[in-house]
Parts: C-alpha cells; sequence; structure tokens
C-alpha cells in the first residue's frame, strides 16, 4: 500500500482545516440573527411597510394630499401597501395622533411639526419634505386700515399654537400690540375656520389670520386684506404645509417613504401642470369630505395664493422656531437638528431627472 509522504500529509490536514474552518463561519452567519426592527411585529428593516396611515386636512392648502388620494397615486405607488387615511380640522391634533402612534406620516403646518420634534426631544418625527408655501393672510373689516385699528378688536386665528396662530401673534408683538383683552389689547381667540366665516358675517369678530380658502371665503364676504404673510418673507415663500413622517416608520420603511414621496410629487406636478383639473378634483375631495364646496371666485383667489412645491424650505425653519418663543407658545426655541431628512426626497427627485432640495443643515444631528 502507498503511503503519502509527510509533506503531502502535512499539506492534506492545512486544507482540511481550513475547510472546517470555513464551514463553522458560513454555518455562523446563516445562524446569526437579523437586525431587530424598531416595532414589535414590524417587517424587516427596509421592507415595504403593511400599511400607511396618511393624516391631512380637508383645505386648499393640502391640495397635494387631496390631489394624491381622489386621482390614486398615493396608492398606485405604494403597491402591496395599504393607504389608510385620516383628516384633521387643526395641526395639534395631528401631532397627537402622531406622538401617539396611529399615524405614521402627515401633511401638516410648519409651527406643529416643529412642536412635533420638540415634544418628542427630537425622537418622533422627521421633515421629509415640503407641500405648499404662501396662502395665508390676515384679513379684516374693510374699515380697519392699520395694525392699530386692531385694539379692542376680537381676530381669530383656527387654533392655539397653529402655523396661523404663531404668525398672528408674533405680528402682533412686531407691532407693539398685545395680545389679551380690554380697549388697548387685541384678543385672539382661537376659532374653527367655518364658525370665524359666520362671526365675522355677524360682527362678532374682526377678521382673522387664517390659511386658504378661509382667508378668501372672509374677503367674498367683505373683508379687506390687511397683511399678506408672504410680504413677511425672503422671495414671499414660506412653508404653509410640509410632511412629517413617524422616525421609525421612516428607519423600517425607507422604501414605503420613497414612494409616497413618488406621489406627493405626481400630485404637486399635477396641481401646477393642470391647474384648472387641479381646482376640480380638489374642490371635490373637499365637498365629499365636509360636504360643502367653494364658490369659484373663492376657488380661483385661493389657489393663486399658493404654490406647490416638494422644497421643504428648510432654511426657514430655525426663524420659524424663534417666531414660536416670540409668539408665547414655546418657551424656548427648538433645537432642531436632525429634524430634517430629505435623503428619500432627492432619491425620488434625482430619479425623476428633478433638482435636489437642501436640507440647511437640518439634517445633522445633535452632537
Amino acid at each position: 500500500m502507498h503511503r503519502p509522504s509527510l509533506p503531502r500529509l502535512r499539506s492534506a490536514l492545512v486544507l482540511a482545516f481550513v475547510a472546517v474552518l470555513a464551514l463553522s463561519a458560513c454555518s455562523r452567519r446563516e445562524d446569526a440573527p437579523t437586525a431587530p426592527s424598531a416595532g414589535a411585529g414590524a417587517s424587516a428593516a427596509g421592507s415595504p411597510a403593511a400599511e400607511l396611515r396618511l393624516g391631512y386636512f380637508p383645505n386648499i392648502t393640502h391640495a397635494p394630499a387631496l390631489i394624491g388620494v381622489t386621482n390614486g397615486y398615493f396608492q398606485q405607488e405604494l403597491g402591496s401597501t395599504k393607504l389608510t387615511t385620516q383628516t384633521f380640522n387643526a395641526g395639534p391634533e395631528e401631532v397627537s395622533a402622531l406622538l401617539g402612534g396611529s399615524l405614521d406620516a402627515g401633511f401638516i403646518g410648519s409651527g406643529p411639526a416643529i412642536n412635533a420634534f420638540a415634544k418628542s426631544n427630537g425622537e418622533a418625527v422627521r421633515l421629509i419634505a415640503g407641500s405648499t408655501s404662501g396662502g395665508a393672510q390676515l384679513v379684516v373689516a374693510p374699515d380697519i386700515t392699520s395694525p392699530e385699528q386692531l385694539k379692542g378688536k376680537i381676530v381669530a386665528t383656527p387654533q392655539a399654537g397653529n402655523t396661523q396662530d404663531i404668525a398672528f401673534k408674533k405680528w402682533l408683538t412686531a407691532n407693539n400690540l398685545t395680545n389679551g383683552t380690554g380697549p388697548d389689547a387685541v384678543t385672539v381667540q382661537n376659532i374653527d375656520n367655518p364658525r370665524t366665516l359666520d362671526l365675522f358675517k355677524s360682527g362678532e369678530v374682526a377678521g382673522g389670520w387664517l390659511p386658504e380658502p378661509w382667508s378668501s371665503r372672509l374677503v367674498d364676504a367683505g373683508a379687506k386684506v390687511l397683511v399678506d404673510e408672504k410680504s413677511l418673507w425672503p422671495d414671499g415663500q414660506f412653508p404653509t404645509t410640509v410632511l412629517i413622517v413617524r422616525t421609525a416608520f421612516l428607519q423600517e420603511h425607507p422604501q414605503t417613504v420613497e414612494a409616497l414621496l413618488r406621489a406627493e410629487q405626481k400630485s404637486i406636478d399635477f396641481a401646477s401642470g393642470q391647474p384648472d383639473q387641479a381646482k376640480t378634483v380638489t374642490n371635490d375631495a373637499i365637498k365629499q369630505l365636509t360636504n360643502s364646496s367653494l364658490a369659484p371666485a373663492v376657488l380661483d383667489r385661493a389657489f393663486t395664493e399658493l404654490s406647490f412645491g416638494s422644497d421643504p424650505l428648510a432654511a426657514t425653519f430655525p426663524q420659524l422656531a424663534k417666531d414660536s418663543v416670540t409668539a408665547g407658545i414655546s418657551e424656548k426655541e427648538t433645537n432642531l437638528a436632525g429634524f430634517v431628512d430629505v435623503a428619500p426626497l432627492n432619491n425620488v427627485l434625482t430619479a425623476a431627472g428633478k433638482p435636489t432640495v437642501d436640507a440647511a443643515g437640518l439634517d445633522k444631528a445633535q452632537g
């Protein structure tokens, strides 16, 4: 019987030892647990979500959301992910739903978006896109021609701490006016927009700092514009409605978030490229949700006051955070480090051949 030489035997033993090590390593890799997801029972990180729960308002300033739902853009892009929608009347209510975990994403005003980030110590939500700019005005009785003439009057805003409430209270401070009662103060009352219209018609309020279409509805009822908020911002650009998402949902389901953003961009392109059809779709959606549609003159004016775009105008948010303190809504200025994440949006824009947007440094987490 032939016996292998000693060098050959050593080589065979070495090769066998290497093979055992390789098999052991493969076995360890196969047995290694996958990275845990952020929520119990959630899909593996990076997989499409089973469901996307989306919030928005039945309002002209949320036209991209209304168009996306009505035209089926969201469901088309989401594919097998189920779309569940819920409507709100003011931002603070939607913030509660997001922080409570009953919503995954929401179209919302800039003020409540900041508030959601602040309430959760910068953890719960991320700003991922813009939606609507402009469309907010201080409209008052026609005999009021100056800020001083608001003294002793009642002026409405939609809800305490919402975007228009903050803007109006900041404006009062800038004009050396006090929010309060009595002949030398301006009484700010938080009133639902339909009720504000009724109270203006009856003379019980002098006007309101309101979003579209409610500012146009008061103008249609005889009010005049005392302040157009566009005049208070560089280039007339300020975020009226933005899109935020729960941070955990963004981390678990980036594919679903990008699908949401692709659908929003389709809505924005439709609103910008086919404004007449967009007005009809938006008005019909509002009627379905509220049992009330807008008069043609109100609808036309409201759309001319708004512009739609996915850029969140991130550079304006530090000023908005300061405004919240000035308005007395927040005790201290919110640190916005890490608030903005436009990476998914820029992926969508790049794929569509569109210019990317800037996070203005707010995508950097706190050190």
